[in-house]
């Protein structure tokens, strides 16, 4: 079993007036459609459910460019992780431009993360992740908006208080054919001889997927119960040469980290039987669970 620490993880958002199967456009900015009268935005990291915002870190920075992350108070335990930005290096047109970059995406979505994980890791805190590029053009707008929606947050909290996330990811191994067989040429067999070879190659290798979609599906059942949710992907991109042949999330209890990662392990071992790689990641802030199963982006089939 290969245990990766940190992989890209593009958070979502409470919102379901943007299709999160898409990549991120100008669309997505939360401006609230309002004309930008300064030369900063309020950006949110996420939602944080403690008794107190906490002290802040001095190695947190936030974002390139933002002014150190603060907390909104949003009454009744819950609070915003937020940071001043300039608009000359975040407004809708910056932002659109820096879409087309992965690198510039990519170092985002780090910074980001950095300080959602900050605040997952408090001891009693509850944490919702917020989507990319969360803006809003004043701290009291943000607080509005986000108290607005304190049921649809509230509601997010209890889905995922007291777990964090799980990733498994199940790969052929390297050099496995999964299952190809070589039928000799027809001059080399007769007729008859031939079309026999041909059947038994496509009934073995009808045989090979079968077994492994049951080591698949026998890991998914085993660490699926350990879990309160899960989520499998389902959505490849036809243009993916080799998509896995499992991506899911799991929301784990805190109480239960151990044992789900003994049964991953079990499963590791039973997958490189079949000639499969699983890799295990996190724990994560629950990015996967922030919605219903019927809204997520990666629902079950």
């Amino acid at each position: 079993m290969e245990t990766a620490d940190r992989r890209l993880r593009l958070p979502t958002d409470l919102s379901t007036e943007t299709d999160d199967r898409r990549p991120p456009t100008a669309d997505c900015l939360r401006y609230h459609r309002c004309a930008l009268m300064t030369d900063t935005a309020i950006y949110v990291y996420c939602v944080v459910e403690a008794a107190s915002p906490g002290g802040r870190a001095r190695s947190l920075t936030g974002l390139p460019g933002a002014v150190r992350p603060t907390c909104l108070d949003l009454g009744r335990g819950l609070w915003a992780v937020v940071s001043e930005v300039p608009l000359s290096e975040y407004g809708p047109a910056e932002v659109e431009a820096g879409l087309r970059n992965l690198e510039w995406v990519a170092e985002i979505a780090v910074a980001h993360e950095a300080v959602v994980e900050h605040f997952a890791t408090r001891r009693g805190a509850t944490v919702v992740p917020m989507k990319l590029f969360t803006m809003f053009t004043s701290s009291d707008r943000a607080i509005s908006d986000l108290r607005s929606r304190r049921q649809t947050l509230t509601a997010a909290l209890r889905r995922v208080r007291g777990c964090d996330e799980w990733g498994v990811r199940l790969v052929r191994a390297p050099g496995r054919s999964g299952g190809r067989i070589h039928v000799a040429p027809q001059r080399e067999r007769s007729g008859a001889a031939f079309l026999a070879a041909k059947k038994e190659a496509r009934d073995r290798t009808r045989e090979a997927v079968r077994q492994v979609t049951d080591v698949v599906e026998t890991a998914y059942d085993l660490l699926a119960p350990l879990s309160r949710d899960s989520r499998r992907r389902t959505d490849f991109p036809e243009s993916a040469a080799a998509p896995p042949l499992l991506d899911a999330a799991f929301l784990v209890p805190t109480a239960r980290k151990a044992s789900f990662r003994a049964a991953a392990k079990r499963a590791a071992s039973a997958c490189r039987t079949a000639g499969l790689e699983l890799t295990l990641t996190g724990p994560w802030p629950a990015y996967n669970f922030v919605q219903p199963a019927s809204q997520s982006p990666h629902p079950l089939p």
